[in-house]
């Protein structure tokens, strides 16, 4: 068992100090800080920490990553609490499977670092994102809308309900995964002729190394212009049948040799596209802002509650901040958004002390 809080140098006690994981889809941040108070003193990020999607052995290499960045070698005996926020894990019961995966693998990476804390606990990360608000609160509506999306009652610093967050194969509706898969798809449907012009199909060709001379609007003769078409940079015609059947030859194996989670990387564009006016791609934020408000909903929200939101679509610069703040106003509820559950995680460290 660590005993550093006991320890003493010449200067006086040892300083202990906790670590806080945010274990997300798209990555683990770790953070180092004293056990008592303080502001951190180390941070590092790792790859993804999903528990239940990332398998074993890679969640852990992700954590040492995260830690040995986090917390230099000459402190790791001092550290005497870690807390974990993980995406794919819960404390609805001790041997809930992504809570026991999570727990196996930050074990190991633990012990791999020499970090031998007293107390290792294993939270959701919404948990540790709504802990990160001002103050700690226990109480309270939580949202994470990242890669994935789900939205969470909070008692007593522990999820009791939640709505979504059911991964990126059945649900995470309104996510960055969610939003991404939806680019690639409304591009692939201007392509078969099945959707309306959007510049997602450039730009998602674009980003997946589709040759220029097939994107739409892009290689000479990419149109058959037909009487009574009107002039525009992805309407003045018809994408030419040839080109987008080699626009689609090129993207779809593109996009399948990738990993699924991946399609997440496109959301930015789609928030490109709708700033400069693609009403496909402004479509599909407002679809998403739905989904989102649609699990807040489904918890029961009263009046006034607090609703603690963290993940890269709802921050300050985030391209549903401002469409799901003016749904859930109807609600009655107000949004505060807090940067990730690094903070919340180091929170929850401290109070298992």
């Amino acid at each position: 068992m660590n005993s550093d809080l006991n320890q003493t140098s010449a200067g006086g006690p040892a300083r202990a100090y906790v670590v806080g994981l945010d274990a997300g889809g798209s990555r683990t941040r770790a953070v180092l800080a004293p056990a008592h108070d303080g502001a951190p003193e180390g941070e590092g990020v790792g790859g993804p920490g999903n528990a239940l999607t990332v398998p074993g052995h890679q969640l852990t290499e992700h954590l040492v990553e995260a830690l040995a960045l986090a917390v230099p070698e000459g402190l790791r005996g001092r550290v005497v609490a870690v807390a974990g926020g993980f995406a794919g894990a819960s404390r609805t019961a001790p041997d809930e499977p992504g809570r026991v995966k999570a727990h196996a693998a930050l074990t190991v990476a633990l012990s791999r670092l020499g970090i031998d804390a007293d107390s290792v606990e294993i939270h959701s990360d919404i948990e540790a994102g709504f802990a990160s608000a001002p103050g700690h609160p226990a109480d309270g509506l939580a949202l994470v809308a990242g890669t994935g999306a789900v939205a969470a009652r909070i008692t007593a610093r522990a999820c009791t309900t939640t709505a979504g967050g059911d991964g990126w194969l059945l649900g995470d509706d309104g996510g960055g995964f969610w939003i991404g898969r939806e680019a690639v798809r409304v591009a692939l449907r201007m392509a078969d002729g099945r959707g309306a012009p959007t510049a997602l199909a450039a730009s998602v060709g674009r980003a997946l190394g589709v040759p220029g001379d097939v994107l739409p609007g892009e290689g000479p003769g990419s149109y058959d212009i037909l009487p009574g078409d009107a002039p525009g940079p992805y309407d003045a015609g018809h994408w030419t049948r040839a080109r987008r059947e080699a626009y689609r030859m090129h993207l779809l194996p593109a996009v399948m040799e990738r990993p699924p989670v991946r399609l997440a990387e496109f959301a930015p564009l789609v928030a490109q596209a709708a700033r400069q006016q693609d009403a496909v791609a402004a479509g599909i934020l407002d679809t998403a802002a739905d989904h989102l408000v649609g699990c807040v909903r489904a918890l029961d929200p009263r009046p006034g509650e607090r609703v603690v939101a963290t993940g890269g679509l709802l921050g300050p610069d985030g391209p549903l901040t401002e469409p799901l703040s003016v749904r859930l106003q109807h609600l009655g509820l107000t949004l505060d958004w807090v940067a990730d559950g690094s903070q919340g995680a180091v929170a929850l460290a401290r109070l298992a002390l």
